[in-house]
């Protein structure tokens, strides 16, 4: 989880700052995007894994003062340290294993999701062991093949849902689903898992069900699927100013600005003769001289290997690239002529300057962005991670 910044602005190796404004910037302009509509959901924002890197509490406040009702994570753990962090708003914790304690979470008041019925009798068997009723979203599989029901099993799992309510153990707070091709506006399975989600929905209409909020949009469908947006939407890589769908919008286009900035000190600089081999394999040889320049960081900070002779970077205010293999502890640049030790270079940030963003570091490294914030953050690397507000003060 996030621990407070230790360093201040300047920095000896390598840092990670996090733009907690752009971060409640971005939640503004979807929240305002979706409220345009007439009977315009609510919104919940997304933090989980560390908020996607970002940090887990900086990005849930920066998220609630954007104007996000809901909050959502994947495991209890998340959930508790929200809680534990004074945030007293909705939260929705959807990925449990069998045998986990539920108790903790319904007494403090975070909704839980439930995929099956024997998840659904834990989850009550744990609210009777509480004394109190859990706030359940039943999950209906309408085509991901990943979590939730599948069809065939979703009446058993109503109807016993339906019972648990009765008894008053559980209250049906939420019905919903995941899309699997939202970025790909015209793919079929998008109107597929629509037509599956209505049937599900009338299902649990025909046992009595009144769900607080039915939710099926993610990041693309909030931003490309109107008609999939009920009474929630659920927003992930775009609250951190990232397109979760590039190759038909971009963040820019979207009024987004990426969150996230890494950059590192030059470890050493040196020229390099035409012919040299640069780091592991010689999988680059230099065809001129030039100067190159070492950053100190690597996989094991969680640069992917495969940026490797691919991924940008800017160096004294110029676009650079990543030569030869990256390293578990560092990679080579090409560096302007004059570059030493001690300088900066930018790995990737908003873009607004020139350097390169996650999304181009996503496209030279064959990923999507979610990865490429989510590992540089979420490793426990050596970069020291920093978190700034709109006067680019720590917070």
């Amino acid at each position: 989880m996030s621990a407070s910044p230790e360093s201040g602005p300047e920095y000896t190796r390598a840092e990670i700052v996090i733009d907690l404004s752009a971060i409640r910037r971005n939640v503004e302009t979807l929240c305002e995007a979706v409220a345009a509509h007439t009977d315009g959901p609510a919104v919940m924002v997304v933090v989980k894994a560390d908020g996607y890197g970002h940090g887990l509490y900086g990005s849930a406040r920066a998220a609630r003062a954007g104007g996000a009702t809901w909050l959502g994570v994947a495991e209890r753990g998340e959930a508790l340290d929200l809680r534990g962090d004074g945030d007293t708003g909705r939260i929705l914790a959807w990925l449990a294993m069998p045998g986990e304690d539920f108790g903790p979470l319904i007494e403090a008041d975070v909704d839980v999701a439930a995929y099956s019925v024997a998840q659904l009798e834990e989850i009550a068997a744990a609210a009777e062991g509480v004394g109190k009723p859990a706030l359940v979203h039943l999950k209906i599989d309408t085509g991901l093949s990943r979590g939730g029901a599948p069809m065939a099993q979703w009446k058993a799992l109503v109807d016993a849902a339906r019972t648990a309510e009765q008894a008053g153990h559980v209250r049906v707070a939420g019905i919903w689903s995941h899309l699997a091709c939202s970025d790909q506006p015209d793919h079929p399975a998008n109107a597929e898992q629509g037509e599956a989600f209505t049937a599900a929905l009338e299902i649990a209409d025909e046992a009595g069900l009144e769900p607080e909020v039915r939710h099926l949009a993610n990041s693309a469908a909030a931003l490309l699927h109107p008609e999939s947006w009920y009474d929630l939407v659920r927003i992930g890589i775009a609250a951190y100013g990232l397109s979760p769908a590039p190759a038909v919008v971009s963040a820019d286009e979207l009024g987004l600005v990426p969150a996230m900035t890494v950059r590192a000190r030059a470890a050493l600089s040196k020229d390099i003769a035409v012919g040299d081999g640069v780091s592991y394999g010689h999988t680059y040889i230099a065809e001129k001289a030039m100067r190159v320049a070492l950053v100190p960081l690597g996989y094991g900070d969680g640069i992917p290997r495969h940026a490797s002779s691919t991924a940008p970077v800017q160096v004294r205010g110029m676009r650079s690239q990543v030569l030869g293999r990256v390293c578990m502890d560092q990679f080579v640049v090409e560096a302007p002529r004059g570059t030493v030790a001690g300088d900066e270079i930018v790995l990737f940030g908003p873009g607004a300057d020139g350097e390169p963003t996650a999304q181009d570091w996503a496209e030279a490294c064959g990923t999507i962005s979610y990865e490429i914030v989510t590992r540089m953050g979420g490793v426990a690397g050596r970069a020291e991670r920093r978190w700034t507000d709109d006067d680019g003060s720590l917070v």
